[in-house]
């Protein structure tokens, strides 16, 4: 494993950190997962408050000494916050779900506009402080999904420490991209990279086109292993999370990071990228991840799901399966996407910010006018 500098925090972290929001069901499972990752020398574990038994996993999994061994991130439900005092409550009942007396890095989770109003209405700051006063938190982070112009007016609102923003090759120039990337890096503000393959976008929905290119070129990698490449390559990335949900996965990453080292790509393999970004330009596709915050809708339409779907229809073509599935398991259960209604909740809790109730409809007038065979 490669390690480097977090900054000005004094904390040596792994170059892969391990994400905590996809964990496999069997909880035993997950344990052990994480535990493997420590093992073998992932020391930087992300998780959050929202993230489903994320947190209570993750302290079980820290017991018999393992917590020693890691640097521990996770985040504030700020949708939940009402006042100035509801910071430390969420705090307090994190550490209990936690198991521990005090979280490394505390990151204000997805500072949206309405999370960085309420950051502000309720001072965020000012807790941020008083929890480094009180020994509860080690360093102030934020997590973003917004504009450029947000991230850097946020990360000139305050002494951060860290921050940690959505970054890959589709995404090089949405959200606060690597102009944000480089940005941080000139204030002195480390950065942690979130979604390096989209949810797992790109393990799945690979056009023919992409997979002839990453074929032909004489070194031998799984696109997911470039779109790795491609953020270790940045001197600025100081940790990569990958949320991992099987150890096979997990052992899969960190076989490609044995290589995580900056400046290794040569002019080539930075072309093959451009031209694996250029083919997936041209396509229809949704960018969803798959968070599930959108979750749970209450006309019970089965959001990422259907966008799932959709992207392994638009970039993997032929491929009627999805077509099936769409018209023969979910219509028939009545979450498919015809039965939105348009009520915005969705919306509302997007990371992305996905135009769901414009982009449903859409979905569910392709399939239905799709084929089912070849």
């Amino acid at each position: 494993m490669i390690y480097n500098e977090l900054g000005q925090t004094g904390l040596r972290v792994s170059r892969f950190g391990l994400g905590c929001m996809r964990f496999p069901p069997d909880e035993a499972e997950a344990v052990r997962m994480v535990r493997y990752a420590i093992d073998h020398g992932v020391n930087y574990l992300d998780t959050a408050y929202v993230y489903r038994n994320s947190e209570e996993i993750t302290g079980r999994a820290l017991r018999d000494g393992y917590r020693d061994k890691v640097v521990l991130a996770t985040k504030s439900p700020l949708w939940n916050i009402a006042a100035h005092a509801d910071f430390e409550k969420y705090l307090d009942e994190e550490l209990t779900r936690l198991g521990t007396d005090h979280i490394d890095v505390y990151l204000l989770h997805n500072l949206n506009p309405a999370n960085w109003e309420k950051t502000r209405r309720y001072d965020g700051f000012a807790f941020l402080d008083k929890m480094i006063a009180k020994g509860k938190i080690r360093h102030k982070a934020f997590s973003l999904h917004n504009t450029f112009e947000a991230f850097k007016e946020i990360l000139e609102a305050f002494d951060w420490e860290m921050a940690q923003i959505q970054l890959n090759i589709l995404d090089e120039h949405n959200q606060a991209g690597v102009r944000g990337l480089r940005l941080a890096a000139e204030r002195g503000v480390p950065v942690v990279v979130m979604e390096p393959l989209r949810g797992g976008f790109f393990a799945g929905n690979v056009p023919e086109e992409v997979s002839e290119l990453v074929r032909a070129f004489p070194e031998r990698r799984s696109l997911v292993e470039w779109c790795f490449r491609w953020l270790y390559d940045m001197p600025e990335v100081s940790v990569v999370l990958s949320g991992t949900s099987s150890l096979v996965q997990l052992q899969e990453n960190l076989t490609i990071f044995e290589q995580g080292m900056p400046g290794v790509m040569t002019e080539a393999e930075k072309d093959l990228i451009r031209q694996i970004q250029a083919i997936y330009a041209e396509k229809k596709s949704i960018a969803c991840t798959g968070c599930e915050y959108c979750l749970p809708c209450p006309s019970g339409v089965a959001i990422p799901e259907i966008f799932r779907l959709y992207n392994s229809y638009q970039l993997v073509k032929p491929n009627p399966v999805d077509v099936f599935m769409y018209k023969n398991t979910l219509m028939p259960a009545g979450s498919a996407a015809d039965r939105c209604a348009a009520c915005g909740e969705c919306e509302e809790r997007c990371p992305q910010g996905l135009a769901a109730t414009a982009l449903l409809p859409q979905v569910h007038k392709e399939f239905l006018q799709a084929p089912m065979s070849l």
